[in-house]
């Protein structure tokens, strides 16, 4: 069924959809509350029957999409899926966040993507930490219900059994993993000589000459000890089936060459040959030759063996194919000979003259005749090794050696390779593990192969069946340890691959004995271990110690900051550390290969308990901290020169405070327009502010209380009279060093891409030029971090008022941005509505002078500020219009109206006064009783207040008990206003007023209508203003 058909079902007991994990589509903001909807789901699953959330689809099945949840984390799937894997750690438990009870994916519906959760039931009660502690969710039919505490148990003992009656995950449960079948030392055994630190090179190092002296370290002494840690290989038994038909006169090769396809390997098998022989009762000669002198002859060597004296074969010449010498051999019964490094031998020999030629002239003769005699004899068998011709670091005249070597000894010998790469593997774990559970080791393989198909990090073309068969050959090591090591590190022709790579491998495994971990991987490779490091670094160069210390493991190495970094979720992972150590295990080969991709980190570094996604971020995070590591082509690698991270920190170190103050200026008149103040940016004397009525935005470069006291009081040396008039805007301290660090690091990439010395790659440069535009934005948002703390003169001293932080990907102007703070707090006024001039300057006086008003606005600090004049004039002439007041003027200490109901105009002159309704209407009754008859067609100026309406008690009065005068202490009654009276109302509202603390006031208007602007600039507006909440 495809993921379409699914959503067509529509929601059901195991099918739920969630519009949305983060982003509230209602009112079109992030709602970190519907987490927990999201949470509570997956919660009730886990405890039922399981289900599916698909999240990016609304209830009714249409596909909204994941897009305004993405961009809320940078549109990164990856941070979207670590968000997720941190939420269900944090309040589920880290059991719940991975494969196999939580399976999770992006898929897309529609050209729509979506994020599908798959859940699987749990075994034990799962619990959702929320405010109220502990929650139980359960799924009932298509909704999420939470269990009470005494229906948890019961629901518990049914759903679970007797076993989980009541149960709850004790601090430590909640934090393991299902997936820990047990610690990788627990399954596989390591060897007693691991455990016990027993970790020299010798105890790996295979010496036939040591083996063949009885010395050396029992391991290889020991037949039975040796034996008991070699894998016997396919190759290995062919070998020794073969010789041990010689040695009995049974057939078989007389001449045998050793390859191994690793470079190591070979005298292991030369060991085991020599110990199988002494069980076939065979003689046993032994050459190696970086053992013998210059001056040593095989010949000699072979008669001293043979018969206990040298006494024919003593010359420096080759002695021939003479019967003496076939005579030797054949007398000495069954016989192996055994020559390792023979071409370490013959090159010193060249070195000796003997007569017109050399003593490796002889010994590549002597190698003839032998090989040709041994040919003839039916229980002589000769085993020689000798090196591949495509060895590295060898000159002209080793290689013309071995060719001379390789033609004489490959007229009559076979070769046999007795390991195969695919063996490589068991070898290893033979030697380093003395008994592997198989049956526990393939519970925790199947995990991690489901987990790592899942989460799609198998590598690429390999199905997971044929992974699995990799993982149960290389256990308890993740067959990528292997592989790097022996493909990548042991092409360093210093390495050795076997015994480098058993050495290194023993040393992690040491480190590792007590860690309760499942399997080891590439990312436990302690670099802080000086053991551990110095064998990598014998083979990379000594000047990468300051590579690991600067980015993996000093004090202050990126990695580390890296962990801390991630969240408190993902801190015990140490993934700073633990993708830089992977990274740097895949970064080195004797060849041209190096680096690894993202899925090869992944599969390194994470855990089966986290989400892989998790991972991702943290190479994002030290792409932009390590000085040594590198990316290119989609593959990340270390090397020994400075990357970017480095040149920009050297950059940044040296940009002075001068330039840093510089930029922060210049971004200051950039992201400031002038348009609703006169700004002033840093100006901190008084005398370069202007006393003038305009509104003034004085932004200065720190916060100090007695600079603001100073402009505010004064104008240079005289009192400043427009003091109403000032805002300041200063930096909030705390966030000034964020906002250094932000201007040095984009002033460092415009050095950088300025300074035509260094020598740039294409991806370097387009790197700067990508970094510096995201930093032109990130200093815009910074700006306006930093700059967001208001004052403003109040009544009382200086009032201050936070802007907040910007919301991410800000743009827009900081003053502009100021001043609709201030306009939404009522500091500024666009409007002065006509009701709260009234109750504010008319409430106690008769009247009050137009000029007053406005002045008083301008020089009074605290009073309502308006935009400019023009704003009062509205105001006024509205009231004018409406009959809350009148306008006029005054003669003889006494107000005349002028104006009341009509159009008017105001002038701000010293005595033009508003003047009380009451008067106005008074003033009005005197005038007209004072005219007996009006002329034809003549119509008043102005209206006449009619007699004050009387009150209908709709709604009862309630006295209160007991009061012998039958005070009423509450009033409730509901009437209806006749047109053209709420003027009339006001007066009868402010005698209720006057008589009771508290008053409810509901309207309700019909048969009328107005426009949803002329409700928010003339209703809501003044409301706001008189400092009434309308709910």
């Amino acid at each position: 069924m495809t993921l379409k058909e699914l959503i067509k079902q529509g929601e059901g007991a195991r099918l739920e959809f969630k519009s949305t994990l983060q982003w509230d589509v209602k009112q079109n903001v992030r709602n970190d509350s519907l987490r927990k909807m999201v949470l509570k789901t997956i919660a009730a699953f886990l405890n039922t029957e399981g289900g599916t959330l698909i999240i990016g689809v609304e209830d009714d099945g249409s596909v909204y999409g994941l897009e305004s949840d993405l961009a809320l984390v940078n549109k990164s799937r990856d941070k979207f899926a670590q968000l997720m894997g941190t939420l269900l750690i944090e309040q589920l438990g880290a059991a719940y966040a991975a494969p196999p009870l939580v399976n999770a994916r992006f898929d897309e519906v529609d050209g729509k993507t979506v994020y599908v959760v798959e859940v699987q039931p749990s075994s034990e009660p799962v619990y959702l930490k929320d405010d109220k502690g502990k929650q139980l969710y359960i799924r009932v039919q298509t909704t999420t219900r939470d269990l009470d505490a005494k229906d948890a148990v019961e629901y518990s003992k049914s759903h679970w059994g007797e076993a989980n009656k009541g149960k709850k995950p004790s601090p430590s449960h909640e934090g393991e993993s299902n997936f820990m079948a047990g610690a990788f030392h627990t399954i596989a055994i390591p060897h007693d000589d691991i455990l016990q630190g027993r970790l020299t090179m010798d105890v790996f190092a295979a010496d036939l000459w040591e083996v063949f002296k009885g010395r050396g370290v029992e391991e290889y002494r020991n037949p039975d000890l040796f034996f008991q840690k070699t894998y016997e290989t396919e190759g290995l038994k062919t070998l020794l089936d073969v010789v041990e038909k010689r040695l009995k006169g049974k057939g078989g090769d007389p001449v045998l060459q050793i390859q191994t396809p690793f470079g190591g390997g070979k005298t292991h098998t030369l060991i085991a040959m020599y110990h199988k022989a002494a069980e076939w009762g065979a003689k046993r000669v032994v050459m190696v030759g970086t053992t013998m002198a210059a001056k040593e002859t095989l010949w000699g060597m072979l008669e001293e063996q043979l018969t206990g004296k040298r006494k024919n074969f003593k010359d420096m010449v080759s002695p021939g194919r003479t019967d003496e010498f076939r005579e030797m051999l054949a007398n000495a019964g069954p016989t192996m000979i055994l020559m390792d490094e023979l071409l370490e031998y013959i090159t010193k020999a060249s070195g000796v003259v003997v007569g017109e030629s050399t003593l490796a002239d002889q010994t590549i003769a002597f190698m003839q005749e032998l090989t040709e005699t041994v040919s003839t004899l039916d229980k002589v068998v000769l085993i020689v090794t000798l090196p591949s011709s495509n060895m590295p670091n060898m000159n002209e005249k080793s290689q013309k050696l071995l060719q001379n070597l390789q033609y004489v000894s490959g007229r009559m010998e076979k070769i046999y390779t007795p390991v195969q790469e695919h063996e490589i593997t068991s070898v290893i774990r033979l030697r380093l593990f003395s008994k592997i559970d198989g049956k526990k080791a393939s519970k925790i393989i199947n995990q991690f192969v489901e987990y790592a198909s899942h989460e799609s990090l198998l590598p690429a073309g390999t199905e997971a069946s044929e992974y699995r068969a990799r993982f149960e050959a290389s256990y308890p090591f993740l067959p990528d340890v292997v592989d790097v090591l022996y493909h990548r590190w042991g092409s360093y022709s210093t390495f050795q691959r076997t015994r480098g790579a058993l050495r290194l491998l023993a040393l992690v495994i040491f480190g590792l004995k007590d860690a309760n971990i499942p399997y080891i991987t590439l990312a436990n490779f302690d670099l802080a271990n000086q053991e551990v490091r110095r064998e990598l670094l014998k083979h990379i160069g000594a000047e990468f110690d300051s590579v690991i210390a600067a980015d993996i493991t000093g004090n202050e190495a990126g990695a580390l900051k890296v962990n801390a970094n991630l969240g408190k979720a993902y801190q015990g992972l140490r993934l700073g550390e633990r993708v830089a150590t992977t990274v740097f295990m895949y970064s080195f080969s004797g060849g041209m290969e190096r680096g690894v991709t993202m899925v090869e980190i992944k599969r390194n570094t994470t855990t089966m308990e986290n989400p892989s996604a998790t991972v991702a971020e943290a190479v994002e995070e030290l792409k932009g901290r390590l000085f040594y590591i590198q990316n290119q082509a989609g593959k990340y690698f270390f090397t020994n020169q400075a990357n970017l991270n480095h040149l920009l920190l050297v950059r940044m170190e040296n940009i002075t405070e001068s330039e840093i103050k510089g930029l922060e200026e210049r971004l200051l008149k950039d992201n400031i327009r002038n348009d609703k103040f006169k700004s002033y940016i840093w100006r901190a004397e008084s005398a370069d502010i202007p006393d003038t009525p305009d509104l003034k935005l004085i932004v200065l470069p720190e916060y100090n209380p007695s600079t603001i006291k100073s402009i505010v009081e004064e104008k240079g040396g005289s009192p400043r009279v427009h003091r109403n008039t000032l805002f300041f805007l200063v930096p909030m301290p705390s966030e000034r060093p964020a906002f250094a660090s932000l201007i040095r690091r984009f002033l460092a990439y415009q050095a950088l891409q300025s300074d035509i010395t260094l020598k740039l790659t294409a991806d370097q440069t387009s790197e700067i030029k990508s970094n510096q535009k995201r930093l032109e934005g990130d200093l815009a948002e910074g700006l306006r971090r930093l700059y967001r703390q208001v004052c403003l003169p109040a009544k009382n001293g200086i009032k201050e008022s936070d802007l907040g932080v910007p919301t991410s990907g800000y743009s827009g102007f900081i003053d502009a941005e100021v001043y609709e703070r201030l306009r939404s707090d009522g500091e500024i006024l666009e409007k002065i509505a006509p009701l709260v001039i009234r109750e504010k300057f008319l409430k106690d006086r008769d009247w009050v002078s137009t000029a007053q008003l406005y002045q008083s606005s301008l020089k009074t600090p605290g009073e309502a500020r308006a935009t400019n004049q023009m704003a009062w004039d509205t105001g006024i002439a509205e009231g004018v219009r409406q009959g809350l007041f009148g306008l006029g003027e005054v003669k003889d200490d006494k107000p005349i109206c002028q104006y009341f109901k009509q159009e008017s105009t105001v002038g701000f002159t010293d005595n033009e006064v508003l003047i009380k309704a009451e008067i106005c209407l008074a003033q009005i009754k005197e005038r007209e009783s004072q005219t007996t008859f009006a002329p034809s067609g003549a119509t008043p100026s102005v209206g006449v207040n009619e007699p004050l309406p009387g009150l209908q008690n709709t709604g009862g009065i309630s006295p209160a008990a007991d009061l012998p005068d039958k005070a009423l202490r509450q009033l409730s009654f509901n009437f209806t206003v006749p047109k053209g009276k709420v003027a009339s109302l006001m007066g009868v509202l402010n005698y209720l007023q006057s008589k009771y603390e508290h008053m409810d006031i509901s309207l309700k208007l019909d048969r009328g209508q107005m426009t949803e602007q002329e409700y928010e600039d003339k209703v809501k507006e003044a409301f706001r203003q008189m400092g009434i909440d309308i709910k």
